[in-house]
């Protein structure tokens, strides 16, 4: 027995590359969209805070601006220009304009905001700038008008504190993202764990332990462990035919199978025509026996192998009982008995179930009448309740009501076994019943007549018409 691991199935992905695959996307894009929104707030707190510095500077010099003898004096405050030399590497630009536009002081052609705006992005001297605006008005009755005051900073300090904040920001994204990575395998791993412990539940075992999984896993996976089982008890219920059918076959085949041997040696060296034909009636009585013993042991692995593989299909039990009494009437083997005839309802018996092993349940429970019981026989169909009977009737005393319980078990007394009947027919009968949903029972019947009926049933589940 080649015991080694099956090989992976061609062109299977791994579930956990599949996760970490997922996981490092998910991560990627989330580190991304992170990143640019670092650089963005970077780029914003900046811009904010230099940008309080500009209108902090220019209102200072705005409010030294003052109107002596109608003309207009400015005393530029050391103060706004302290502001300003917080940012030591960048260069600074003034302006200011009287109410004309004219240029009071400052430098000129200088690239400030437009009139109605107070922030704008420029030049100075090729140097990208930014500039800041403030406007004071002046009603008196010398001087009435606006004078603006322009206050611009290269953009160095700017870049270096966008560029410190936004690497913070990055440090703090990576850090999270390589504490969110280790969660994440850690989530993996403890996702996967359950499937490792079925992995290794599946390997320690043997060959022929096919007992339900009886591992505790999460809700998701529990419908897999249960299909699983559900697999696993299939494979169990036909091994366990095989297995019967094999020891039924060495058990109860070689004791006729030896008989016919010995009775054959007999009949060849007997002379005698009188004890010669007494023996080779013997041998056709055992053949026959035994081939009502093979057909019954092929039909019974038959019936257990379909109640798995074989779905169930909607049909009506009067079909299935006419066909059962055409294949009983065209067997040669039945030759002789007597007429067996039907009892079918007018109205449909619709039932869940294959047509093939309902059939053979109908035919064994017939043969078991004919051989065992009395005429008049009658196959019928009926429904009681919400259940459909499959029924043979004889006149026969039938099968002792304290035997009804073990009168399905393979090769029982009860069975009537000898060497000439087998005791397997109920026994497929019953495996049939439970295949459907079912069971087999027995009924003694008393007629107003007085007489005595015996009848065997198949009963099993109906299923509503307005399904068809």
């Amino acid at each position: 027995m080649n015991n080694s691991p099956p090989a992976s199935l061609p062109n299977a992905t791994s579930l956990t590359l599949r996760l970490a695959v997922a996981l490092i996307l998910l991560l990627t894009a989330g580190g991304a969209a992170m990143a640019v929104a670092a650089i963005a707030y970077g780029k914003n707190a900046a811009q904010q805070s230099y940008d309080r510095l500009l209108i902090g500077a220019a209102n200072q010099i705005a409010k030294a601006i003052t109107l002596q003898e109608g003309q207009l004096r400015i005393d530029l405050p050391v103060a706004a220009f302290e502001l300003l030399a917080l940012a030591p590497q960048d260069r600074i630009v003034y302006a200011i304009y009287d109410t004309q536009g004219a240029l009071l002081t400052g430098y000129p052609n200088v690239d400030g905001p437009k009139q109605g705006q107070y922030l704008s992005d420029g030049f100075f001297t090729g140097e990208a700038a930014r500039f800041a605006a403030v406007d004071r008005r002046f009603s008196e009755r010398a001087l009435s008008g606006t004078v603006r005051v322009v206050v611009g900073q290269t953009l160095r300090a700017r870049l270096e504190l966008t560029k410190q904040i936004t690497q913070s920001a990055l440090i703090v994204v990576g850090l999270a993202g390589l504490l969110m990575s280790g969660l994440a395998v850690f989530a993996v791993r403890s996702a996967l764990g359950p499937l490792q412990r079925i992995e290794h539940d599946l390997a320690a075992r043997t060959p022929a332990d096919l007992t339900p999984l009886s591992i505790a896993v999460p809700r998701e996976i529990s419908q897999v462990v249960g299909t699983l089982n559900g697999f696993m008890a299939r494979v169990d219920r036909q091994v366990a035919a095989t297995r019967r059918l094999i020891g039924d076959a060495s058990h109860q085949l070689r004791t006729p199978i030896a008989a016919i041997r010995a009775q054959s040696e007999l009949a060849i060296g007997e002379s005698d025509p009188v004890r010669l034909r007494s023996i080779m009636t013997r041998i056709h009585r055992r053949t026959v026996s035994l081939s009502r013993l093979t057909d019954q042991l092929l039909n019974h692995a038959l019936i257990i192998h379909r109640a798995d593989a074989v779905p169930l299909d909607q049909l009506d039990l009067r079909r299935v009982a006419i066909i059962a009494l055409e294949e009983i009437d065209s067997d040669p083997r039945l030759s002789g008995q007597d007429i067996m005839r039907l009892d079918l309802p007018e109205d449909p018996v619709m039932v869940q179930g294959d047509l093939l092993s309902l059939g053979e349940a109908c035919k064994n429970l017939a043969a078991n009448a004919q051989r065992h019981g009395a005429a008049p026989f009658m196959i019928k169909v009926s429904q009681q309740g919400r259940m459909a009977i499959l029924a043979v009737q004889d006149s026969g005393g039938g099968i002792p009501k304290n035997h009804w319980q073990d009168a399905g078990t393979r090769f029982s007394r009860q069975a009537s076994v000898s060497p000439t009947k087998v005791g397997l027919g109920l026994s497929i009968v019953e495996a049939v019943a439970h295949a459907h949903h079912g069971e087999m029972t027995f009924e003694h019947l008393s007629l107003p007549s007085g007489a005595q009926l015996f009848e065997a049933r198949v009963v099993i589940p109906l299923i509503a018409r307005a399904t068809l």
